[in-house]
């Protein structure tokens, strides 16, 4: 895995995977607009992203008949520098038909505990807490 991060501006930076998908990282500055996510609220989505694929993989394959799937995360920091995470919580949301409970807190009891790499770097600083809810359509 590779990735090139390129400063554009101030403080703005493209990152750049491989494969040529790019975001635009910054911060705000002064009156400047913020140009896009900073660095620690990637870290902040990938974790949930991790944890979400994880989640709808899982469920996939135990046949749940699940149409969407959210993560809600909310995350603390450390006041001084590094500033790493002190606490992450995410809470998901996962609608379908017919959907077994025990099945979606299995998933994400998974994908936290065991599978989502990238909450197990994270955890070596910070309390991961996780919560979800299941809503039934029709």
């Amino acid at each position: 895995m590779k990735s090139r991060i390129a400063w554009v501006a101030d403080h703005a930076y493209t990152a750049q995977t491989e494969d040529g998908h790019a975001i635009t990282v910054g911060t705000a500055h002064g009156d400047s607009p913020k140009p896009g996510p900073s660095a620690m609220e990637l870290v902040l989505m990938g974790a949930g992203s991790c944890a979400s694929w994880d989640v709808v993989e899982i469920l996939r394959k135990s046949r749940q008949d699940i149409t969407d799937v959210t993560c809600d995360l909310e995350a603390d920091r450390a006041p001084e520098p590094p500033k790493v995470f002190t606490r992450i919580h995410l809470h998901f949301t996962v609608t379908g038909s017919g959907v077994d409970e025990r099945r979606v807190a299995r998933a994400v009891e998974l994908s936290v505990g065991k599978y989502c790499s990238a909450l197990k770097m994270i955890e070596k600083s910070a309390e991961i807490t996780h919560e979800f809810d299941v809503v039934e359509v029709a």
